[in-house]
């Protein structure tokens, strides 16, 4: 092992310097700038004219520079005078400078702002009139062209029946047939900027009128939710005509359903307009979809009495009566023990098709009442005891209470035979429905062509 560590020692001895040396940093390059152009120290005879001579040439074939004078010595060359524009100043400087042996230009050249026939004034504007009425053919064209491809879009915007069969409602035929006419008239236009080499003018009023768009849509917002709820309800159909609704607290007959607001009917015979936005976004309650309809009462039999058997007595009073379904059937449901009573809830459902909702609770209510208090139930009213002082303690209010109630009730039984005795008479709960009459009426009157009806009784209702 001694003899392999001292060849090994060996080896690396016997390696190069360089090898074990760190080697010096590489040198960086440095940009070699071109030396400037050095200005001779001696000029050939005439030289200041052939520089002189050789910029007027030049500035002969240049309309701009026909009032500039040229001066040059000692290569140094001196324009004066005007030229129509600002930047021809820099485009004298700069065409003179490019002729060989100029040292240098001193530029006192002046923009011309007079009106003389020389300056840009009337000139610049006759020029501009000439060029105006040599393009006068080409702009009768272009408008002939825009003309044709707007009574284009007029012609197939006016195929209303094809329109109609297409879209769902009338509502959106005419705005497919509106956006048809946008459409070939903004085409036609481009067409016809494009002709006359104006489409960078297009360019800036569509620009324009993007931002006036923005603008308009911000402070036209109520304006155009109400348009796209309008078109949303046209096609969800929420409702019918003549459907009893409640929209948020809003409570009425539908008339008719418009671009711009559903017209409603309330109980009391008036028009009430709601706008669309709201309509969309409110909840409806539709009366009328499902001619099963619930009404429901409470009544508060005495606490000492029996409230299962009252649920049970209102229960059936209530299935014998004539309008009341027997499917669903009538419930009685005890929903609350009061300071002197126990509340109880009937409900019943009727056929709205054949009985009037209001009037069908206004009939069932008595007739509950009625059976209750000829059972003995007592339905008794709040009661409040009052102690003025420690002798009062003695007088016998439970007594006397008790006793009147007993005596009531014996003559509500005595009433109620009587009745029983006398043939007996139901009040009427035919379907009585004078707002749906005055619906009808304004339906068949019609509304302005502004206030078309979005009903659609083809359509399902959503």
């Amino acid at each position: 092992m001694r003899w392999l560590a001292a060849l090994l020692l060996l080896i690396g001895l016997a390696a190069p310097a360089a090898a074990i040396l760190p080697s010096a940093p590489a040198e960086t390059a440095e940009p070699v700038s071109e030396p400037a152009p050095t200005i001779a120290d001696t000029q050939d005879e005439g030289a200041d004219n052939r520089i002189a001579e050789r910029i007027r040439g030049i500035f002969s074939e240049l309309p701009a520079f026909e009032a500039v004078q040229i001066q040059s010595n000692q290569g140094v060359v001196t324009l004066s005078g005007t030229v129509p524009k600002q930047d021809d100043i820099d485009r004298a400087e700069a065409i003179a400078g490019r002729v060989t042996g100029v040292v240098t230009v001193e530029n006192t050249l002046e923009r011309d702002v007079s009106l003389s026939a020389e300056g840009t004034g009337f000139s610049g504007l006759a020029d501009r009139w000439s060029e105006f009425v040599r393009l006068l053919p080409l702009v009768a064209a272009a408008l002939a062209v825009w003309a044709a491809i707007s009574a284009l879009g007029y012609l197939l915007a006016g195929f209303g029946a094809l329109w109609q069969r297409i879209a769902p409602n009338s509502f959106l035929a005419t705005l497919i047939a509106s956006a048809i006419r946008f459409v070939f008239v903004v085409g036609g236009l481009v067409v016809a900027l494009d002709m006359i080499g104006a489409t960078a003018l297009l360019g800036a009023v569509l620009g324009g009128a993007g931002v006036v768009g923005i603008a308009l849509g911000f402070a036209m917002r109520d304006t155009i939710e109400n348009y796209v709820a309008s078109l949303m309800l046209s096609l969800r159909q929420p409702f019918r005509a003549n459907d009893w609704v409640l929209i948020d607290d809003l409570e009425g007959r539908v008339i008719r359903l418009t671009s711009r607001a559903t017209v409603l009917m309330t109980l009391d015979g008036n028009h009430l307009r709601v706008p669309n936005a709201q309509v969309f976004k409110a909840v409806i309650t539709n009366f009328t979809r499902n001619p099963q309809r619930r009404f429901e009462f409470d009544l508060g039999v005495d606490a000492d009495d029996d409230a299962s058997a009252a649920s049970r007595l209102g229960r059936e009073t209530l299935a014998a009566l004539p309008f009341v379904l027997d499917d669903p059937a009538p419930e009685a449901r005890i929903i609350e023990v009061g300071d002197s009573n126990v509340v109880i809830r009937f409900l019943g459902w009727i056929d709205q098709c054949e009985t009037d909702w209001w009037k069908s609770q206004s009939r069932a209510i008595p007739s509950v009442k009625e059976a209750l208090e000829a059972a003995g139930f007592g339905l008794p009213e709040p009661i409040y005891r009052l102690r003025f002082d420690s002798r009062s303690a003695s007088v016998p209010f439970e007594t006397v209470g008790e006793a009147r109630a007993e005596r009531g009730r014996a003559e509500t039984r005595q009433t109620l035979a009587r009745q029983a005795e006398s043939p007996k008479t139901h009040d009427d709960v035919a379907p009585q429905d004078e707002i749906g009459g005055m619906v009808e009426a304004e339906r068949r009157r019609g509304g302005s062509e502004q206030d078309m009806d979005l009903l659609d009784d083809g359509r399902p209702v959503e």
